[in-house]
């Protein structure tokens, strides 16, 4: 069932989405070549409790930490520990954050000093694809008109949409109804309506849409080992067009 949120609702979730994107500022002011993930995963959960909040993914599952942090072909879910970053390795950081009862969820790719160019272009489309689902997540939209949007962008700059994980409904759970997949048919699929909040979350690859989870039970990577990207806000519908809540 599909949970439309009140004014109130979405106020309380855009308080954790902006926890969300402070959390993202301290990871850009950490990230250099010899860090830890461990170490950036310390940093932010010491600033989401700092501002009574938890963080989403801490147990969730069994998950061990608050952050998800993937390493170059690693696309999500992968467990901050004593890898060092290294100059030119691209690594994504999803942040979840619940406040009062609500959750804000973003990710987002950054380099590590200097990458090659193909690298580069990765993180630019997928973080354009993201903007043009977002775009698309209106009143009387639907969800096919989302994912599309977001295919079409990644498709025609030559990279690959993953089809195994997709975005996701979100508010006083982690993850709630409706499915958000990052690829469909325009004007097919559930009509979006005012009061619905949608993590959007276009995840890319360079090479193939096919992956493969690691022996820990939760790296995700790409099964040819090609480079992945993973861009996401947490937005709501509403009757003035998309609101995106994960935002400073």
């Amino acid at each position: 069932m599909i949970v439309l949120k009140s004014r109130r609702e979405i106020e309380l979730m855009r308080q954790a989405g902006r926890l969300v994107a402070r959390a993202h500022q301290i990871v850009r002011g950490l990230l250099r070549p010899g860090i830890t993930t461990a170490e950036i995963d310390r940093h932010i959960e010491e600033f989401i409790r700092s501002h009574d909040a938890v963080p989403s993914f801490k147990g969730y599952r069994g998950f061990p930490a608050s952050t998800c942090i993937s390493v170059n072909e690693e696309l999500v879910h992968g467990i901050p520990g004593r890898r060092r970053l290294r100059h030119g390795d691209i690594v994504s950081v999803d942040i979840g954050v619940i406040y009062r009862g609500y959750h804000g969820d973003s990710a987002w790719t950054y380099a590590v000093g200097d990458i090659p160019a193909e690298a580069r272009r990765l993180l630019e489309t997928t973080e354009q694809a993201l903007m043009a689902g977002i775009a698309q997540a209106r009143a009387g939209k639907r969800l096919g008109d989302i994912g599309h949007a977001i295919q079409q962008v990644v498709e025609a700059a030559g990279f690959a949409v993953i089809r195994e994980y997709v975005g996701h409904g979100i508010g006083r759970e982690m993850h709630e109804p409706p499915q958000v997949p990052n690829y469909g048919e325009p004007g097919k699929g559930l009509v979006l309506r005012p009061g619905m909040t949608l993590a959007i979350e276009p995840m890319v690859s360079a090479g193939t849409w096919e992956t493969r989870v690691l022996g820990d039970k939760w790296t995700v990577v790409s099964a040819d080992g090609s480079l992945t990207a993973h861009f996401e806000h947490t937005v709501a519908i509403t009757d003035d067009g998309p609101d995106i809540l994960t935002l400073p």
